[in-house]
């Protein structure tokens, strides 16, 4: 395991950054309606018989979040059949594959067939890597390690914004396809986590990773021993699980992350970046833009891998939903000026570009990196592949919604009206948040089922009481 990293916690790094790799090609899948819906609708540029139409453009972008909501509903059971591990490697196959057929392709329908499989395997990788490194990651660690998954994620998004506009469709899905199989080579030498291992029943395995990734032998068995408690204590069906009231009450605060994540508007954003900056008629080169765009969302997730572990996860999600909801407010203040026919000069050129970055940064930095910390972080023991499954499949669902019907509803109430809904939205996250998200940070697994269980305000109540 890694034989080069001498310290335990280097090791933990090492390990999660690793599997992480994986996660640039789905930045990079994610990014690519940005550039390439506006290829495929140039006559000139599409590599289709004809260009394709918006309503098909719609569904390329937005059909591998539907079929999510359906191959999710088995992950759950594969990630704790085969493992973590082989999941991850398990995801890169069929995007290899799919991108090799996009060469040739000549129909929409293909592209959406494709788009389908790729977005399927791209949420699979996002369920699976961040139950992975919430076990290899001590609590000291767990946040800014699991902060990683965004901060790839976005540069792969960059990749695509830098790589995709100036190069042609073809020579980017061999691209793609070189760096899926890049990734996940180096993965084939990482150990699995030690808890899937303890669950098989590979207590020696288990023990010896754990030694490896702690520092000591004492240090790891403590964690097998809370291994012990949360198996035996959750090892139930999972219709048994669904009755549990901690599990169901960490699962709908998940639920609710997922709804606030996805309806502040990001991924609508974020699909069609280059489609609304044209949209704009200002000054600044659309490409451009969405380049400078893309790498503000690597410094955002950069900040966020910094501060995870220092700030209160509340406090960061407070500060990202009050960002998010300036830079909606702001933007949708921009087309309602030129609805009203106000003439684009002087400072009106960059406020759309201004405020998309507060955006994408607020986001990133905030919700957008803390989500696949804190959903991991809800659950406990088994309970965490199926919660975090269940939380992935409306992840899923929202996300073709919101890309989906992002242009029809642009179109019906204009682009004005539609950033400022996304922005009452921010509002409501933002009361959510204080009121009912518990703070993780520096707790364990346990820790945080005691708070969501109320036991730990009862002993807290008895000790004053005393």
């Amino acid at each position: 395991m890694l034989p080069i990293c001498k310290a335990p916690r280097f090791k933990q790094y090492a390990i999660v950054l690793i599997v992480n790799l994986g996660v640039i090609t789905t930045g990079m899948s994610l990014a690519w309606p940005s550039p390439m819906l506006v290829k495929l609708g140039n006559e000139t540029e599409s590599p289709l018989h004809r260009p394709i139409t918006d309503e098909e453009g719609s569904w390329i972008a937005s059909v591998g979040a539907l079929c999510n909501t359906f191959t999710l509903c088995f992950l759950g059971m594969l990630i704790d059949r085969i493992g973590r591990k082989y999941c991850v490697i398990l995801t890169c196959l069929p995007k290899i594959l799919i991108s090799i057929i996009f060469i040739f392709a000549k129909e929409a329908w293909v592209l959406i067939l494709g788009r389908a499989v790729i977005g399927s395997a791209d949420f699979f990788l996002f369920t699976a890597v961040p139950i992975y490194a919430s076990e290899i990651a001590d609590k000291e660690t767990r946040g800014s390690l699991g902060t990683l998954l965004q901060m790839l994620s976005s540069l792969g998004i960059a990749l695509t914004k830098s790589i995709g506009p100036f190069v042609s469709y073809t020579t980017y899905s061999i691209v793609f396809a070189a760096m899926n199989l890049l990734v996940a080579i180096p993965v084939l030498f990482l150990p699995d986590s030690p808890y899937y291992l303890f669950s098989k029943g590979k207590t020696n395995q288990a023990m010896n990773t754990l030694t490896s990734l702690r520092g000591s032998e004492e240090l790891a068995k403590e964690e097998l021993a809370m291994y012990s408690v949360a198996v035996n204590t959750e090892k139930v069906n999972k219709i048994k699980l669904l009755k549990d009231r901690v599990f169901l009450k960490s699962l709908g605060i998940a639920i609710v992350l997922c709804i606030m994540s996805q309806f502040t508007g990001f991924n609508a954003v974020s699909y069609y970046l280059q489609t609304i900056l044209v949209s704009t008629n200002t000054n600044v080169m659309p490409e451009v833009a969405s380049l400078v765009i893309s790498l503000i969302q690597i410094l955002a997730a950069i900040c966020a891998a910094i501060v995870t572990d220092r700030w209160k996860r509340t406090h960061i999600l407070l500060s990202s939903f009050i960002g998010i909801f300036i830079g909606l407010v702001a933007l949708g203040l921009f087309f309602k000026l030129t609805e009203e026919k106000q003439e684009v000069i002087g400072f009106l050129n960059y406020l759309p570009m201004i405020s998309l970055i507060i955006v994408i940064y607020c986001y990133s930095a905030g919700i957008g990196s803390l989500f696949w910390v804190l959903v991991p972080e809800l659950f406990d023991g088994p309970g965490r592949a199926l919660g975090v499954t269940i939380a992935m499949v409306v992840v899923s669902f929202l996300i073709f919604i919101t890309t989906k019907f992002f242009p029809l509803l642009t179109m019906a109430i204009g682009p004005a009206m539609t950033y400022w809904s996304f922005s009452i939205i921010c509002v409501i996250s933002c009361i959510y948040v204080y009121f009912c998200v518990p703070d993780t940070n520096g707790k364990t697994f346990n820790e945080i089922q005691k708070e969501l269980s109320g036991e730990e305000a009862r002993e807290i109540n008895e000790k004053n009481a005393k």
